[in-house]
């Protein structure tokens, strides 16, 4: 029998780093800190929830553009916390996880030709996104050592051809987060430009040390030009889930809804449901930057007694390290060596650049029991 060859749309993209290192970790039964997901349940509240609305016949196909009670529900709390206001019935849809939604912003905006700037280190899903689209990637660098945005690079990196800029803020995997002004300086630098923005805030609610998150719904000239991506799944410890929401100005949406009715058409039901019913009370989400930042300061006094070198965490559940008074192996043998011989998985900074840049620099996740922490952090105190 003869399988007839077919020319990849991705001709780049292999086994990624997280797959290597996360069964690396299975056989060496190594605490796994490189996987970038809670190793604890949700609220009980919610999967009653889902059992409740799939009891009460839930089960059917909901609207394509999400059930109306939990677009109304994510409306009203984006207004509440960034003072925008979109319109449930045409500016909101409920998607497949933000990583679907990043790739239906994508394919909605991008033409064959059109450039798509992207700020490295950056998520892996990023440039194949603008590959399938038929775009060209441009890869500007975040400021080396401090991971901030360099207004000036992204400034010299737009030219006529260029469609759009992925921003992602708080940001994977450095940590770092985007303040008022640096937002307003790129609202200021895109004003005169044709360029649409697609805001990947999934770790909106875990920001530290009393600072607010600032998303690009706040500032209205960026509201007016960009895709806002959130993540139910990252927000209330249910990944599994992938469900997510985009935001968006009506004439923008339409073209995104275009694209999302046939990519996955609707998301299920009985999960909206329970995300719309849960949604009545704020606690949940208000309260999750002091649940994180309780974990990131336990994770970072631990790390304190070693020999790696802490990089700020102002947001999300990762923690950056400079393993270089350590060992002068290449991040991914670090790695794989951390893991073999102490018995942790980290993933490398490297695997987030397209040229594999070394700086000695790994990612832990800390969206973990506090047990589990101080189980790793036994072992990498012998660092």
């Amino acid at each position: 029998m003869h399988t007839p060859a077919i020319r990849s749309r991705l001709p780049d993209v292999g086994t990624t780093i997280f797959t290597v290192m996360s069964a690396l970790a299975a056989r060496t039964g190594a605490v796994n800190l490189g996987q970038g997901f809670p190793d604890f349940d949700c609220d009980p509240r919610l999967p009653a929830l889902v059992t409740k609305a799939m009891a009460d016949g839930l089960n059917q196909y909901p609207p394509m553009a999400g059930i109306l009670p939990l677009r109304q529900a994510v409306a009203g709390k984006i207004e509440a916390l960034y003072g925008c206001r979109y319109d449930a019935e045409t500016e909101l849809t409920v998607t497949a996880g933000a990583t679907q939604g990043i790739l239906t912003a994508v394919l909605a905006c991008v033409q064959p030709g059109d450039e798509v700037i992207v700020l490295e280190p950056c998520y892996d899903s990023y440039a194949p996104n603008i590959v399938l689209a038929g775009g060209t990637v441009v890869r500007v660098p975040l400021t080396a050592g401090r991971f901030r945005p360099d207004i000036a690079a992204i400034g010299a990196a737009i030219t006529p051809r260029t469609r759009a800029l992925i921003v992602n803020s708080p940001h994977n995997p450095t940590g770092t987060v985007w303040t008022g002004a640096e937002w307003q300086q790129l609202a200021d630098l895109l004003a005169p430009t044709g360029v649409l923005l697609i805001s990947d805030e999934v770790y909106e609610h875990m920001v530290y040390d009393g600072v607010p998150h600032v998303s690009a719904s706040s500032i209205p000239s960026l509201a007016a030009r960009s895709f806002v991506v959130s993540s139910f799944g990252k927000t209330f410890h249910v990944t599994g889930w992938k469900v997510g929401t985009v935001a968006a100005p009506a004439p923008l949406m339409a073209e995104f809804r275009k694209v999302h009715q046939f990519n996955v058409f609707t998301v299920n039901t009985p999960m909206q449901h329970a995300l719309a019913g849960y949604l009545d009370d704020p606690a949940p989400y208000l309260e999750l930057p002091a649940f994180y930042q309780h974990k990131r300061d336990l994770f970072r006094r631990g790390l304190g007694a070693t020999r790696l070198a802490l990089l700020a965490c102002e947001g999300t559940y990762f923690q950056t390290v400079d393993y270089r008074q350590v060992s002068d192996l290449g991040e991914a043998a670090f790695c794989e060596w951390l893991t073999q011989e102490l018995g942790v998985a980290a993933i490398p900074l490297s695997a987030f650049y397209a040229d594999g840049r070394e700086q000695g620099l790994v990612r832990l996740c800390f969206a973990k029991r506090d047990e589990t922490l101080e189980k790793a952090l036994a072992r990498l105190a012998r660092l």
